[in-house]
């Protein structure tokens, strides 16, 4: 009978992985890799992963500043009060509230802030609704992530008004009882702004952003080893002699120090003729395009330009970077459909207390609205080569006649700036001015 190889043996393995892990008979017992597979992250896992990466620091970081970077302008038709609205907002650093929540919200899939009242009237606790009519003041804003909670109430009734809506949070705030049991706390959601961009459904926790990158991550950290080994064995010594089979352990390692200590210190080594001492250098053909697949797949994932994953300077972009300008308008729709709604109920509950900026007022009899700042500028030289292609621009309209002087000098001079024009729209559906803001 003849002998079998181990690689006639590993033949009886052989099969496609998309095939295994029960979709096409028993698992494959040399398959290491399922597709599609979800890697559920452990609290303690999340805090590792993000503790120990500057990269994903800045993945769960960059954009939680972006969107709150140049914050937001009250318009209403009373210039002094939105000063000091906005005044208010900043004393109470609501926009390094609103900027951790949203942090917290991509590491943990769940982010909130707390909203400290002051109330009159009738004694109440944090299982109460805030009663806007007796509201006085507003106390502090406390940003936090779902480590703080043990779970809430969601209505899962799809007959329901109210349906999908949380009814109750209930955290727990670090003590215990009598019998070490923790002290849970019941928290109506008025009390809370609440933020969860990503949920699977039927899933009432949000999924942290680190999760579905788990695999690229682990790439990732790999190849940044395996660039470590690179540059660590760069250049290695080979020493070639007649003697060397017949040397001891201690010769073998005095030979190496001695080695070792010519190539770094002296540019010239003496050995005998039946002796060959080189460097070998380790070939490095095609890794950088492998690192560039792990870069482009790691910001793919991330769904940020690679150049503001290293850090580039926030704000500013040159004319050719459309993967920034997709960045920003990413960031400007996170603030248009989850951010407005926190921030307008913030300035609601400021306008309804009596012992805050313009007294106790209803929101709804006055108009106001919630305007976010450009999120991006460009840069000096390309904002300059812009206008430089307007002025010719202009200059061929008065040559034909197409327009007049006075409409040039409107248009460049008297209806707002460059960015003005090139500036995204802040409310691309027409509408933020004073809503309900469900928080």
């Amino acid at each position: 009978m003849a002998k079998r190889t181990t690689i006639d043996r590993a033949q009886d393995y052989k099969g496609d992985f998309m095939q295994t892990a029960g979709k096409g008979g028993e698992q494959d017992p040399l398959v290491r890799q399922q597709a599609g597979d979800w890697a559920l992250l452990s609290d303690e896992e999340i805090t590792r992963l993000y503790a120990g990466n500057q990269i994903i620091q800045n993945i769960v970081d960059i954009p939680a500043e972006d969107a709150t970077r140049e914050w937001i302008t009250l318009e209403m038709e009373d210039e002094k009060l939105a000063r000091a609205l906005e005044k208010r907002l900043e004393t109470l650093n609501a926009p390094e509230a609103i900027e951790k929540m949203v942090a917290y919200d991509r590491l943990r899939g769940d982010g909130f802030v707390s909203i400290g009242v002051t109330q009159g009237g009738r004694q109440w606790t944090l299982d109460d609704p805030i009663n806007i009519k007796s509201l006085r003041s507003i106390d502090y804003l406390h940003p936090f992530s779902r480590l703080k909670l043990t779970k809430f109430l969601i209505n899962v009734d799809p007959f329901d008004p109210s349906f999908g809506d949380v009814e109750k949070y209930q955290i727990n705030p670090g003590h215990t009882t009598m019998d070490d049991s923790p002290l849970q706390r019941d928290v109506h959601k008025s009390r809370l702004l609440h933020l969860q961009t990503k949920r699977i459904e039927d899933r009432d926790w949000g999924q942290s952003i680190l999760e579905p990158m788990k695999d690229i991550i682990t790439v990732f950290d790999t190849s940044l080893w395996s660039v470590g080994q690179i540059l660590y064995d760069f250049t290695f010594k080979v020493f070639k002699s007649n003697q060397a089979e017949g040397m001891t352990k201690e010769d073998m390692r005095e030979a190496q120090m001695l080695m070792d200590y010519m190539f770094r210190t002296e540019a010239l080594a003496i050995i005998e003729s039946d002796e060959e001492l080189k460097k070998e250098a380790t070939q490095v053909n095609g890794v950088e395009q492998l690192l560039t697949f792990v870069w482009d797949v790691l910001a793919g994932s991330a769904k940020m330009p690679k150049s503001h994953l290293l850090g580039q300077q926030s704000g500013t972009i040159s004319g050719a970077q459309y993967d920034s300008l997709n960045y920003y308008a990413r960031i400007a729709g996170t603030q248009e459909n989850f951010l407005r709604p926190k921030i307008e109920y913030l300035v609601r509950l400021l306008l309804w207390a009596s012992d805050e900026p313009g007294g106790q007022i209803d929101p709804d009899t006055i108009d106001w609205k919630v305007k976010f700042n450009p999120l991006w500028r460009l840069d000096d030289q390309t904002d300059a080569d812009i206008r430089k292609k307007q002025a010719e621009t202009d200059s061929i309209y008065l040559k034909n006649q197409v327009l007049t002087p006075d409409e040039v000098r409107q248009k460049r001079f008297e209806m707002g700036s460059l960015m003005d024009e090139l500036e995204m729209p802040d409310d691309p559906n027409g509408e933020g001015e004073g809503s309900n803001g469900e928080n």
